[in-house]
């Protein structure tokens, strides 16, 4: 298959490509920007550890990620809360204790591929 690349309202064919993902349409600029914003906010070490021990668990409250993490729970909620900004994680209360989950199944997924590339890296 032969691409063909737009430049200054001109087309040109460029070297022949093999398509791995043919009904995968390129992404959008706005759809770039977007995840731009999503890899910024998971490029943090902390919130990184945050879901990654919400994911092993169906739920934890904000004390229990503070130790995991080994940090004040101040500073896990403040954490947190960006992440439920997102829309990755939700909330439940139950008097005065606030249980966190993830509710985007695929950040779950995004955190396997991360390590299974990190993991790959370090064999080679």
């Amino acid at each position: 298959m032969k691409v063909k690349l737009e430049v200054a309202n001109t087309v040109q064919t460029c070297c022949p490509v093999h398509v791995t993902l043919p009904e995968q349409e390129p992404i959008t600029v706005d759809q770039a920007s977007e995840l731009e914003d999503l890899f910024k906010i998971l490029a943090n070490d902390t919130r990184l550890r945050l879901l990654h021990t919400l994911a092993r668990v169906e739920e934890m409250c904000v004390c229990d990620l503070a130790v995991s993490v080994d940090m004040t729970p101040q500073a896990i909620s403040n954490q947190l809360q960006r992440l439920s900004d997102r829309g990755i994680v939700a909330t439940r209360r139950s008097g005065t204790m606030i249980y966190y989950r993830v509710i985007d199944q695929c950040v779950i997924g995004l955190l396997q591929k991360a390590l299974c590339l990190l993991n790959d890296s370090e064999k080679r």
